[in-house]
């Protein structure tokens, strides 16, 4: 087990794996997955103990997007049949949000559909942030409006978010595959803003749209240079009617790898498991909870999630605990670098799917890195596991939490 002692050893020391042990860790066999599963966890309990913070999406705005990202089911010229309406209130807003904090939700997430924000979308966002932290003490604010403009980041800050969320998503050289309307320079852009702003960055990827092992290191080294302080990990969810209905291409096994090689290359950062962990995981949610420190309660933007009840009742089950509303997040040496809302980036660290404000929204054995034979497909796409939302958000029915 020599690949993952040293892996465990690195994660401790914050010390970044080289690109082959983290493509070895990809291509580890399910014999070994439970071995590569306790050394991340060892990583995880070292920086976050047993804590596993909860959020809570808000879709402010759905569906009729003009950008084109084929993973997206309110992209341009879907044909799926989820819900669309146009700006909630504030107090619409706000009330949505409290169904997630009244089941443990630490953090909520505000998500519109969209390029990218008017200067008069961020005046309704703003009030909104004011709306939901006038009501909640301690109540994190993350906003996911899309490509941000210059000066739009301070603003949202200075109306009270603490972080601002857009994913990368894909590796570079594939992104180009997946939307065409916007670029990866783009992504890195709008990060980089909220970097700069002051805001805690939120970036991750997205899992299953066909990538290769390499497109998944290539993104995942590309977030740690970013070094934002969440990393959510988003898996695939095929929407009927989007360009990638067909891609079934996860495993529960090969999510635990993946979400283990993320904890390995970003030792002390959030690693959230958002879009798709119901839909992919399955049954092997609990062991995800060793690798990740972060969930979201409930549903997601345009698709019905594991209840919130079942979620908690998990998280107890696996013996771990909910983050309470006073506890830092992140380890020490990040929670204080800087003045970033939840807890500023610092020099080596490393953040739902689905495309709101244009992309919110993730063998050779243990001792090699030689590829062996890829694990087996599972026999049938588990497409009943993929249901739109018809509750919460948008319409009159109480939303899940």
């Amino acid at each position: 087990m020599d690949l993952l002692n040293t892996l465990v050893d690195k994660g401790l020391r914050r010390e970044l794996p080289t690109r082959e042990e983290a493509l070895a860790v990809l291509a580890t066999s399910d014999d070994d997955l439970l071995d590569v599963v306790a050394a991340a966890g060892k990583v995880r309990r070292k920086w976050f103990g047993r804590r596993v913070k909860l959020n809570y999406l808000v879709n402010l705005k759905s569906g009729l997007c003009p950008e084109d990202c084929s993973y997206c089911s309110q992209r341009l010229g879907s044909t799926a049949g989820i819900l669309k309406y146009t700006w909630l209130k504030p107090d619409e807003a706000s009330q949505a949000a409290a169904a997630g904090l009244a089941g443990g939700a630490k953090r909520v997430c505000l998500v519109a559909s969209g390029r990218g924000p008017t200067d008069r979308d961020v005046d309704r966002v703003s009030e909104t942030i004011k709306a939901i932290k006038d009501g909640n003490d301690g109540v994190e604010v993350c906003a996911c409006l899309g490509l941000l403009s210059d000066g739009q980041a301070e603003r949202l800050r200075e109306a009270g978010a603490d972080a601002y969320n857009h994913n990368l998503n894909t590796s570079e050289s594939t992104y180009g595959e997946i939307t065409t309307t916007h670029t990866y320079a783009d992504r890195v852009d709008t990060v980089n803003k909220a970097h700069a702003a002051g805001l805690s960055a939120c970036s991750g990827l997205i899992a299953g749209m066909g990538e290769s092992d390499e497109d998944l290191v290539d993104v995942v080294y590309a977030l740690r240079e970013l070094d934002p302080d969440s990393v959510p990990v988003n898996f695939l969810i095929p929407f009927e009617g989007t360009p990638l209905a067909k891609e079934w291409n996860l495993t529960p096994q090969r999510c635990l790898r993946i979400l283990a090689m993320v904890r390995f290359v970003c030792p002390d950062v959030e690693v959230r498991i958002a879009g798709g962990r119901e839909v992919h995981l399955r049954t092997l949610q609990p062991l995800a909870l060793h690798l990740a420190n972060s969930i979201f309660l409930g549903d997601y933007l345009t698709s019905e999630g594991q209840a919130g009840k079942a979620d908690l009742e998990m998280i107890a089950d696996a013996g771990f605990e909910v983050e309470g509303a006073g506890e830092v997040t992140l380890p020490e040496h990040r929670a204080t670098a800087g003045g970033g809302g939840c807890g500023s980036h610092a020099s080596a660290g490393c953040g739902s799917h689905e495309g709101g404000g244009c992309g919110s929204h993730a063998d050779g054995g243990v001792c090699g890195t030689a590829a062996a034979e890829p694990a087996a497909p599972a026999a049938e796409p588990r497409t009943d596991l993929v249901a739109v939302r018809r509750r919460g958000a948008g319409t009159d029915l109480a939303p899940n939490a």
